[in-house]
């Protein structure tokens, strides 16, 4: 196939190169500035994109933990960029499949319950996440416009007004894999530097995406005919903060430094936190603490697979090792 990747130098996308460049012919567009004026429409550049039978869209504004960016920027570029190139993957008739990579926080900021199911009413907050649904409704209402309608906008290939193309709209949990430069990098820095981890009394779970996982989900979109619909990504098992602890530690060969501080105690530290404005406080123990576990399943199904290749621990232990420079 010949396959069209957006946002290619970035770390899925050149991890999705690596995947596919032996049986396809893969094709890049990037951002060079992701805060450029996007409104503009260059069709000079447009007839340059060669036709292609596949499109993953990965360019986007990922989340800044630091709350520095404006929030205009997101839509600009994960709303508004999405939109150009839909239009464009409508437009031409050789381009059957589109990969479309949102993320599950567009679909819930907080899980309620046991895991998040694609079978949810979209509640993001922030505008990381709102950017992301105003991406994906913009192209369901092109694709599949009747799936607005119900709450939880689950779109598939019946609902389909345009025929002979596939879409997928993916939501990955966190990934990692090497060349990863996300939040287990920073907490991989906090670890090894011996810094003790006063939560462990709290045992939250969360999921992750392992790169070798998406890889292999991806391949599958790509070859299978999968129906269009939105899916969740992440890997089979959830992890503690506690496990990632050890798991680095154990990479590095040192002891984990883990104190099971009484949690009632911790969230009173937190309080403190709250009106001294210091770097614990209440909203940032409950991002450390929640659980946020997503189900897989549906994708699974999808693609026939019973389980996903990579365990969860040994995508992580790859990560770490990435770190190391090893």
């Amino acid at each position: 196939m010949n396959i069209l990747i957006t946002g290619i130098h970035g770390f899925v996308g050149s991890n999705l190169v690596e995947a596919l460049k032996k049986e396809h012919t893969i094709y890049g567009l990037d951002i060079i500035n992701p805060a450029k004026d996007l409104s503009n429409e260059n069709e000079d550049e447009n007839e340059k994109i060669p036709n292609v039978d596949a499109i993953i869209h990965l360019a986007g504004k990922a989340h800044d933990t630091k709350n520095k960016s404006a929030a205009d920027v997101y839509f600009k570029v994960n709303t508004g960029l999405t939109q150009r190139i839909f239009d464009w993957y409508l437009a031409h008739p050789t381009a059957k499949k589109f990969i479309q990579f949102s993320t599950v926080k567009s679909a819930a900021d907080r899980v309620e319950g046991e895991f998040l199911t694609e079978e949810c009413i979209p509640t993001p907050v922030g505008p990381y996440g709102e950017s992301k649904i105003a991406a994906e409704n913009y192209i369901i209402e092109k694709f599949a416009p009747e799936a607005l309608k119900r709450p939880f906008h689950n779109f598939t290939d019946e609902d389909a007004v345009v025929d002979g193309k596939k879409v997928y709209i993916m939501r990955p949990c966190m990934i990692h894999g090497p060349g990863n430069k996300g939040n287990l990098n920073l907490l991989y820095g906090v670890v090894s530097k011996g810094i003790p981890w006063p939560l462990g009394a709290f045992e939250n779970r969360r999921s992750f995406t392992s790169i070798g996982n998406l890889q292999e989900v991806i391949k599958g979109l790509l070859t299978k005919d999968v129906p269009s619909g939105i899916y969740h990504m992440g890997d089979d098992e959830a992890l503690s903060t506690n496990e990632l602890i050890e798991a680095i530690c154990s990479a590095l060969g040192k002891k984990a430094h883990i104190w099971n501080i009484p949690c009632g105690l911790m969230n009173g530290v937190a309080k403190i936190g709250d009106v001294l404005h210091l770097p614990l406080n209440s909203m940032r123990m409950q991002k450390l603490t929640e659980n946020y576990v997503v189900s897989n399943a549906k994708i699974k199904a999808a693609l026939g697979m019973k389980e996903m290749p990579v365990r969860a621990k040994d995508g992580l232990r790859e990560t770490i090792r990435s770190f190391e420079g090893k």
